[in-house]
């Protein structure tokens, strides 16, 4: 299956599709991307029950900076609108294959009940029954055990309204830009 070019338009059409969507943060004057490209792009070839998304990180600075993309490549996995994993850095295909098949592993309800117990655990009570915005950031990097063996650290969407970054860092394989 091919990528899909992802941006501002039709960024939110793709995750709020059920079943799993990949995503490559990408730029074309970064060099590890380059090298992650090619095993990108078969492991979409591979694995065309999932949706392989590309963002181009020049093309949409908007969207970078809602994640909080500071290195790239960047892989995002997202789950029936559940982001499950977050990592920059070159991932090997197999180590790829590996990731995907533990999303497909995932049990989702067993995911939401966890996220909900999480949400409990950190509401803030104010006590006077109003719901406040909180405009700051929250750290959320936690580990969840479903019953499987995971390599890889896995993030989770908590549905706040705060932007999550995914984690800092430029990661082994990865690029980072200042201008």
């Amino acid at each position: 299956m091919a990528t899909v070019a992802l941006t501002g338009d039709n960024f939110q059409e793709h995750v709020e599709k059920p079943g799993i969507l990949i995503i490559d943060w990408w730029a074309p004057w970064c060099g590890p991307c380059r090298t992650f490209g090619p095993i990108y792009d078969k492991a979409s070839d591979r694995h065309t029950e999932a949706v392989f998304g590309k963002i181009n990180t020049e093309d949409q600075p908007e969207l970078a900076g809602t994640f909080g993309i500071q290195s790239i490549p960047t892989l995002m996995v997202f789950r029936d609108q559940v982001l499950v994993f977050a990592r920059p850095g070159v991932i090997p295909g197999d180590a790829l294959d590996d990731l995907i098949g533990q999303v497909k592993a995932l049990d989702m309800d067993d995911v939401r009940r966890q996220m909900a117990e999480h949400e409990a655990e950190h509401a803030h009570d104010h006590g006077d029954g109003h719901d406040h915005h909180h405009d700051h950031d929250h750290d959320h990097d936690h580990d969840h055990d479903h019953g499987h063996d995971h390599a890889h650290d896995h993030a989770h969407d908590h549905h706040h309204d705060h932007e999550h970054a995914a984690p800092g860092g430029t990661g082994p394989g990865g690029s980072s830009r200042s201008d």
